[in-house]
């Protein structure tokens, strides 16, 4: 085992999603834990945790998925990880990864284990997006709700008219300004 702290990282996709299965009875010094989508590149946890690393150390983390967007992302992390001495462990693959040169063994078996991850989320968001058009057809599937009642979207459209700044409308109501010229695109009522 290494001189240095074992730092756990966990990552979960949403508010409500639980940290306590990942790293369960794994002993860590430091945890850093985000909790946001695995496509998002603002993982403020995750940036702090690569910068707390040290020569020595071992990064902890649940599985591939949970460190990486794809499997590009993960391979140079990992790479840039172990040539800094930090070991990379994850658990639920069982898969240890080090600066060792001599094991090419591990840089296929990431490899591999990375491209079979990626697949398998590019499956399900397939399936996701079968499964919404099967609702959609069948007139099940409403899609989102508005983010803005008819009245708060009677307002924005004065408020823009009035010449208002697009970013304090979105900041008073709070939408994305993104959102708020949608709401301004769409087609007043009659």
């Amino acid at each position: 085992m290494s001189k240095g702290k074992q730092i756990g990282y966990i990552r979960v996709s949403t508010v409500d999603q639980s940290t306590d299965r990942q790293l369960d009875g794994v002993e860590l010094d430091k945890v850093f834990t985000d909790k946001a989508s695995g496509k998002d590149t603002a993982r403020p946890q995750l940036q702090a945790a690569l910068d707390y690393l040290r020569d020595g150390d071992t990064l902890m983390v649940h599985s591939m998925d949970r460190l990486a967007r794809n499997t590009e992302d993960l391979l140079r992390m990992v790479r840039e990880l172990t040539e800094r001495h930090v070991t990379v462990v994850f658990v639920k693959d069982a898969m240890t990864f080090s600066g060792d040169r001599k094991n090419p063994q591990q840089h296929l078996m990431m490899t591999m284990l990375a491209g079979f991850a990626q697949f398998e989320r590019a499956l399900i968001r397939e399936r996701q997006r079968e499964g919404i058009a099967i609702a959609k057809a069948n007139g099940v599937y409403k899609g989102r709700k508005p983010a803005l009642t008819p009245e708060q979207i009677t307002t924005l459209r004065e408020r823009a008219a009035n010449g208002e700044p697009k970013a304090t409308i979105a900041r008073d109501l709070g939408i994305s300004r993104e959102t708020l010229y949608q709401y301004l695109r769409q087609p007043t009522a009659v």
